[in-house]
Parts: C-alpha cells; sequence; structure tokens
C-alpha cells in the first residue's frame, strides 16, 4: 500500500491533461475531423517522425562513446569533461536557435568570417531540417549520457570476466555483453530524447521546420478556435505512446543482474595509452559544439550590448526564484517516480506497466497544454492551489516525471532482488527495505534524475509563463521576453546566469554520482 496508493495518485494527476484535451478535441466536430485528414498534416507528421527519428540515433551515437570514456577509461580530467558534456542540456532551444541562426546562418559570423578569409560570399542555409537536427541533437544528447553513465557505473565487473574468460576479446564483449546489460539506460535516455524532440517549439520554430508542436502552437495562438490545436495534441499523444510501448518492446523483460551471489565489483578502468589524445579530441569537439559555442555567442551579446550602452543586470532576485523552484520540483518529481519505478520493476504486471507508460504522456506535450490542462481543472475543482507554486511543481512534475522514473528503473534492474528479499526474511518492512536498502543502491540513478529534472524545470518556458503565481519570474522568463523582442544583448545576461546557475549543482551531483575505479 506504500507504493500502490501514491503511484495510482501520482497517475491520476498525469491524465489531466489528456482528459483536457479529450473534452477539447470532441467539441471540434465533424470539421476538426475534416481538417484532421488533410495531405498537410501528413507532411507534418511524417517531417515529425523524421526529425524525431534522426535526433534519437544520433545523440545515443554521440553519448554511448563519452560515458564509456569517462567511467571505464582513464581520459585525463574525466570528472570536467562529465560535467562539461552535461551541461548543453540547461541550454533552452530558443535561445540555442539564436545562437545558430546569429553564428551559423546567412550572413552570421561564420560567414563573415569566412568571407574576410578566404572570400565566401555564401554558406548553406541552415535553416530547415539539418539545422534543426544538428541543434536538437547538440543540446539533447545528454539526456541518453546521464542514464547511461550511471548505468556504466553499476556495472558489475565479473560479468565481462566471464565473458574474456570463455576466449571473448573486448570489442567482442562490448558488443555482446556490456551493451545488452545497459538496453535499459540507453533505451530510457533515448526514449527522453525522442520526446523532447517531439514536444519542442524553440528549435522548430527559429529554424522554420514546421513539426507537430510547431503547428499545435500556432492554432493556440493564432486560431479563436482551439479544438483543432487539442486535436493535433492528442495526435502527439498517440505518437508519445507508440514510442514508449517501442521503448518497452527493445528494453525486453531480460535481467541485468548477475544470477549468483557473491559481491559486486565495481568495473576496471581501461588505459586509453596513445588514444588517450583521440578521446580528449572528442570530449573537446562536443562540449565545443554543445557548450562554448553557445555561450561564446551569448557572450559576444553581452559585450556587444554593455560597449553599445545596455545596462548590465545580473539579476540575482531570478536566479534565486529559478533556483529554488527547480530543486523543489526535482525533489518532488524524483520522490513521485520512485514508487512508480519500484512498482515496474519489482512488481511487473499489466497494471504496473501501465501506470510506467502513462508517465510520458506528459512529456511528450507541448508545455502550453500541459499548463493549459491544469489550469482548466485547478479553475474548477481546486480553486485554492490556482496561482500557488504548488500547481507550478504539479505541472513540472507532469512534463519531466519520466525522466525520474527511466533513470531509477535503471539502476533497479540492477539490483538483484535477493538484497531486499533477506532483509524481509530478517524482519525488515517495506518501507524499512526501501530506505535501508533499495535507495542506497540506486543512488546514483536517483541522482541522475534530480540532475535531469533540475536542468529541465531551469529552462522551462510555457508552463513557467502560464502558471506562475502573479509576480513570480524566472531567468527563462526573463531571456524570453528580451529575445523574443530582439533585444539580444539583454538577453545574454540572464541566459549566460541561468547556465552558470543550473552548472553548479550539475557539478556537485555529477561528481558525487561517480563510483570508486580501480586500474588494470
Amino acid at each position: 500500500m506504500f507504493i500502490w496508493v501514491p503511484a495510482l495518485c501520482i497517475a491520476l494527476l498525469l491524465l489531466v491533461s489528456p482528459l483536457y484535451l479529450l473534452i477539447r478535441s470532441t467539441g471540434a466536430g465533424m470539421l476538426g475531423l475534416d481538417l484532421l485528414f488533410r495531405i498537410k498534416v501528413l507532411e507534418i507528421l511524417l517531417r515529425t517522425i523524421l526529425l524525431v527519428g534522426s535526433v534519437t540515433l544520433f545523440s545515443s551515437i554521440i553519448a554511448i562513446p563519452l560515458a564509456w570514456l569517462q567511467v571505464r577509461t582513464d581520459l585525463y580530467g574525466s570528472r570536467f569533461w562529465s560535467v562539461s558534456t552535461s551541461l548543453p542540456l540547461v541550454i533552452p532551444t530558443y535561445v540555442g536557435g539564436f545562437v545558430v541562426i546569429v553564428a551559423l546562418g546567412p550572413r552570421g559570423m561564420l560567414q563573415g568570417f569566412l568571407e574576410g578569409l578566404v572570400g565566401v560570399e555564401r554558406i548553406p542555409n541552415i535553416n530547415g531540417f539539418f539545422g534543426a537536427c544538428f541543434l536538437l541533437t547538440i543540446l539533447s544528447f545528454p539526456y541518453v549520457l546521464l542514464p547511461v553513465r550511471s548505468g556504466l557505473s553499476r556495472l558489475d565487473q565479473r560479468l565481462e570476466e566471464s565473458s574474456r574468460n570463455l576466449g571473448s576479446g573486448a570489442i567482442t564483449t562490448f558488443v555482446k555483453v556490456t551493451l545488452p546489460l545497459l538496453r535499459p539506460s540507453i533505451a530510457s535516455g533515448a526514449l527522453l530524447v525522442a520526446l523532447y524532440t517531439l514536444s519542442d517549439f524553440g528549435a522548430v520554430s527559429l529554424l522554420r521546420y514546421e513539426t507537430f508542436t510547431w503547428a499545435i502552437f500556432s492554432q493556440y495562438e493564432g486560431s479563436l478556435n482551439r479544438y483543432f490545436g487539442a486535436l493535433l495534441s492528442t495526435v502527439l499523444m498517440i505518437i508519445a505512446l507508440t514510442l514508449v510501448i517501442s521503448e518497452g518492446f527493445f528494453r525486453g523483460r531480460g535481467r541485468y543482474y548477475r544470477s549468483d551471489q557473491g559481491i559486486r565489483m565495481p568495473p576496471k578502468v581501461i588505459p586509453l595509452g596513445r588514444w588517450q589524445w583521440v578521446g580528449q579530441l572528442y570530449c573537446a569537439l562536443i562540449t565545443s559544439l554543445g557548450l562554448i559555442l553557445p555561450c561564446g555567442v551569448l557572450l559576444y551579446w553581452l559585450v556587444r550590448g554593455v560597449l553599445a550602452g545596455e545596462p548590465l543586470l545580473l539579476m540575482w532576485q531570478l536566479a534565486w526564484n529559478s533556483a529554488m523552484i527547480s530543486a523543489g520540483a526535482a525533489m518532488v518529481t524524483v520522490l513521485a517516480g520512485l514508487p512508480i519505478a519500484v512498482l515496474s520493476v519489482r512488481y511487473s504486471g499489466m497494471l504496473s506497466s501501465l501506470l510506467e507508460r502513462i508517465t510520458y504522456i506528459g512529456f511528450a506535450l507541448p508545455g502550453i497544454v500541459v499548463a493549459l490542462g491544469m489550469v482548466f481543472f485547478a479553475a474548477r475543482y481546486l480553486p485554492w492551489i490556482y496561482q500557488t507554486f504548488w500547481i507550478l511543481i504539479i505541472a513540472y512534475m507532469v512534463l519531466f516525471l519520466p525522466a525520474a522514473v527511466g533513470t531509477s528503473r535503471a539502476a533497479l534492474l540492477q539490483i538483484h532482488p535477493d538484497l531486499e528479499n533477506s532483509a524481509r526474511s530478517l524482519g525488515r518492512g517495506q518501507m524499512s527495505v526501501i530506505w535501508s536498502i533499495t535507495l542506497p543502491l540506486v543512488r546514483s540513478g536517483l541522482i541522475a534524475g534530480f540532475a535531469i529534472v533540475f536542468l529541465l524545470t531551469m529552462k522551462e518556458l510555457p508552463a513557467t509563463l502560464i502558471l506562475s503565481p502573479l509576480g513570480f519570474k524566472t531567468l527563462s522568463t526573463a531571456v524570453w521576453s528580451a529575445s523574443s523582442e530582439a533585444f539580444f544583448a539583454r538577453a545574454a545576461a540572464p541566459a549566460l546566469l541561468l547556465i552558470l546557475v543550473s552548472s553548479v549543482p550539475l557539478a556537485i551531483l555529477t561528481l558525487r554520482g561517480d563510483t570508486d575505479r580501480q586500474y588494470i
């Protein structure tokens, strides 16, 4: 009951936005269905699927080698690279979009440099699919990096040693043993990337690549009839459920812990030797594209604005507001996701599997849809939480719960259930086992989930704009209000401060999540 009751209550909260969409969609009638089955909608659907698939694939290709380098090798400065390669997660896509346009777009900074150097008058247009795919990939790959790094840190060395003792080489062992054991981590991270790409608005709107999210925002902002926007959101939700079901098939029902008893040994660290410079170059390239380039362009805007007389406002109060609401939302979300993760792993069944699948609905929906759903029900049935911090935190929890559930579930799958059963046989109760056995063993997964949710909350915009109490402003709202009016210099200060405030707790969480490593 200590697990099922909280999980079912959370599931009811997660269903608020889908119910809002169903209520709105029924008002469209046959006219809405006629609009829904137009060729234009099919084209948008195909473009959305192409973008989601490409970003997910490229993010996984980037993140898996990075995680292996940082956890399993003697990479110089591995802790520094662990933090720097995770920081692109905090950069909002609407900020990244402006950076890409100004730095890499036609008549941008890169073209100006090449024109003065070698006389290049025009570079290829970055707008469209390639620009959106590049931006979303370079800002989204940490969704895969964090859970895979957590999974690698908990991998039992003896599982790989057994493969080596049977004659398999390093590459064969990695492909046939390590990667299959990392399937839950890879699947949960890839699903987050896919759903994040599905719900993104900033990158696709600025880089002129029309997807479902852009069409939904256009309907909500430019049309008095919001029924069609609700219908498109319902289609988006169906796509998200399809992705969640597909992730379940990819993840499988295998066990990811040793079947025999014994002491778990942490993975040994492999010396890179003469390949050290390759690892350093790879980490530096990813950090440059995902972190240094955006920060460099923002710094350029900031200096240019100061030289032009723009007042330098650091907005520390906004930074405090952002950090406090993000930390609170991350803590609530991790605690809310733990019972669902425990049910899906330890009490696997149709209902527990359904509860886990439901958690991904909110992450796939645009923030404006989740926020409007909260307003719709809170104003009618829970007026005492309307325009309070509680409804804002609940909205964040609905939006970002999959990040906490996915990392916790991946960590739980690598823990042998006999460890918990032994504690119960010695007279420990269910809650005592969770606090004394389960939580310490899944600490790395909980830390990864907290970090992801914290960073996501820091940059969340639509829900913050709609649900924040009167007078409550954050760094993300300050960045958006300035950049939407093309005051890039004014937007640079809060954007850089947003990255700085997020980098400090992320560095602490990442370093605390590192496990002791042995050298061979």
